[in-house]
């Protein structure tokens, strides 16, 4: 499997994000993590639970750019996400602009907050997420300008803050590795490295120290998996256009 590209690495690291998590709602908010989470319920986790966007839960392949599937499996109003949210029983993949050492994310905007030189999105859904349901980034460019030191104002709730009982974070993905935040403190960790990648590249591209400990190299997708990446969930190849071959 040489020909496996950076992109279907980055879906299958996406994918096992969501591993273990059962019968929850899942949230991907982009590209590479909606066909994570895809390629996950069609593999090791047909239970977990895909809103169409609209009002209902849906169950079947989906590829991306391409219409929910027909099959309905309950009725999920908008004014139902909040009790799923409260409940805890969803997991989220977020973007980030900014990421610190202790996961604090920013969506908002840059710079001072009295006098930011970007407005961004606002802290939208950020705050409730990462209180209350677990929690993962995905960053589709690693570099310095997204891992700061400190982030310029706080959205989603980091380790160094208290989030509560419920407080989860889990997984940060980037088109160059895979972190955690159990580092000592609650400081993010590195896992895994994508193939092509070295621990060095990635601490060059983090704008503080990573820990790092027995580091790996970040699966390769199955056979099968690589078959339903490139046939049945994105036959059109618009994962590439979130992450560059390598």
């Amino acid at each position: 499997m040489s020909d496996v590209t950076r992109a279907e690495v980055c879906a299958v690291a996406c994918a096992e994000a969501f591993r273990g998590d059962g019968e929850i709602l899942v949230s991907p908010m982009a590209l590479v993590p909606s066909l994570g989470a895809r390629l996950a319920r069609e593999t090791f986790e047909p239970d977990l639970l895909l809103s169409d966007g609209e009002a209902s839960y849906v169950a079947g392949p989906w590829p991306l750019g391409g219409r929910p599937p027909a099959t309905v499996e309950a009725w999920l109003p908008f004014r139902a996400v909040f009790d799923i949210v409260w409940a805890g029983r969803r997991h989220v993949m977020m973007g980030a602009s900014q990421l610190d050492r202790f996961g604090n994310q920013n969506i908002s905007c840059i710079g001072p907050f009295e006098k930011p030189t970007n407005q961004l999105l606002g802290v939208r859904g950020a705050p409730g997420n990462t209180v209350n349901h677990a929690t993962s980034y995905w960053v589709p460019k690693h570099s310095p300008r997204v891992f700061v030191e400190r982030v310029d104002m706080v959205s989603g709730v980091g380790t160094d803050k208290d989030g509560g009982p419920f407080h989860d974070l889990r997984r940060v993905v980037t088109d160059l590795a895979v972190l955690d935040l159990a580092g000592p403190g609650g400081t993010m960790r590195l896992l895994s490295v994508h193939p092509g990648v070295t621990v060095e590249d990635v601490q060059a591209a983090t704008g503080f120290a990573l820990h790092v400990d027995d580091v790996v190299e970040s699966r390769l997708p199955t056979d099968e998996e690589l078959r339903l990446i490139r046939e049945v969930l994105d036959p059109k190849n618009l994962r590439a256009k979130e992450v560059a071959p390598a």
